[in-house]
């Protein structure tokens, strides 16, 4: 039986690798949904706003069709960090989710599984020092936060729905997108990238205590959603996941200039959010020279740098390891794996394939 997934957040680091995925697979017909294209061949988009539950309404005849749901929406604020505990961004993401639930239980009768995205901050890593590693077993973390808004109403539609679903937690993505406002591989490739033109060693921007964390491979995440369909096991159960190592990213800094052919320099505390945006002129250059496709700095890093600061810490202090078990996922039988730095690698490499960076 043919099925039908929808991907809202098409253009996001996780939607667009879900789509380029499942668009291989015999019997799928992939769907992505998002404000602008993903830009990906053997999908069918739809354009839509969520915030305006009428704009739905125009693709009914598609969407009744839908039988999985994969919801990687995401509203961000333009001060990344802080609008993480905004009262607008949990009202938004609630408003968005709401709307497009609302929308499918009465529109799509074979709807059969529904993915909802979450994060580390369910842990309250934005709050506190997260104790590790966090678990999908703790209760909830006592600060407001839309994934909780989002999780109430996925749960109490399902309830008289007949179809399944997936929380999903990753760690940190890596991925290919442009203008995701948490894209450290973006940032992390522009800013190697910016170093070689100049001629000037790429220096390390964090500070000297880095944290100890993970990240998660879009692919691998892919993986993950396909096998979840199709275990019963897995049903209606959440999960953290991540590549199976661990992110130091002192560690990883030779392999990454070693891949843009650039100079080790030395660790020089550097705030890319405050540095970077001033480089466009650079990156205007860049683009004319190597015939890049036509995206100013800011289109392709989007929010990034602050994301990439946080990540880095740059005049940070110590902080614990901020590491998730997956032991949950593993005994339910998904046991894939990637290493990190070869994550990272294939990521820069999709970005040259797709003529972001030379």
């Amino acid at each position: 039986m043919d099925k039908n997934l929808l991907v809202v957040g098409a253009t996001g680091l996780l939607g667009r690798a879900v789509l380029k995925h499942f668009r291989t697979k015999s019997n799928w017909h992939c769907i992505g949904l998002s404000r602008r294209s993903p830009n990906l061949s053997k999908i069918m988009h739809l354009k839509s706003d969520l915030m305006d539950k009428s704009s739905l309404d125009r693709h009914y005849a598609i969407l009744k069709n839908v039988t999985h749901v994969v919801y990687g929406a995401l509203y961000e604020m333009e001060d990344l960090i802080s609008g993480w505990r905004h009262k607008q961004q949990i009202q938004y993401n609630t408003i968005m989710f709401q709307n497009l639930m609302s929308f499918l239980v009465e529109a799509a009768p074979n709807l059969s599984h529904v993915s909802l995205l979450q994060g580390t901050k369910a842990y309250g890593i934005h709050v506190e020092p997260m104790k590790a590693p966090a678990k999908e077993s703790w209760p909830r973390h006592q600060h407001e936060n839309f994934y909780w808004c989002q999780e109430d109403i996925l749960k109490k539609l399902q309830q008289d729905g007949g179809w399944s679903f997936n929380i999903w937690r990753p760690q940190v993505v890596f991925g290919s997108a442009i203008g995701s406002p948490m894209n450290l591989v973006a940032a992390l490739a522009a800013y190697a990238t910016i170093c070689r033109e100049l001629e000037t060693p790429c220096c390390y921007p964090g500070g000297n205590h880095p944290i100890i964390t993970e990240a998660t491979d879009a692919h691998l995440f892919a993986e993950a959603l396909e096998w979840a369909f199709r275990e019963t096991k897995a049903q209606n159960q959440t999960y953290n996941i991540t590549n199976g190592d661990v992110l130091i990213w002192p560690h990883l800094w030779p392999m990454v200039c070693e891949y843009f052919q650039v100079a080790v320099g030395e660790p020089t505390e550097n705030i890319l959010s405050e540095s970077m945006p001033k480089m466009e002129r650079v990156w205007s250059g860049i683009v004319e020279k190597y015939n890049l496709d036509k995206l100013t700095l800011k289109e392709l890093v989007g929010g990034s740098w602050q994301f990439l600061d946080r990540a880095m810490r740059p005049g940070g202090k110590p902080a614990p390891p901020s590491l998730v078990s997956t032991i949950k996922i593993r005994q339910a039988g998904f046991n894939n794996c990637i290493s990190t730095e070869q994550s990272l690698q294939r990521c820069f490499a999709e970005m040259r394939e797709e003529n972001m960076i030379p």
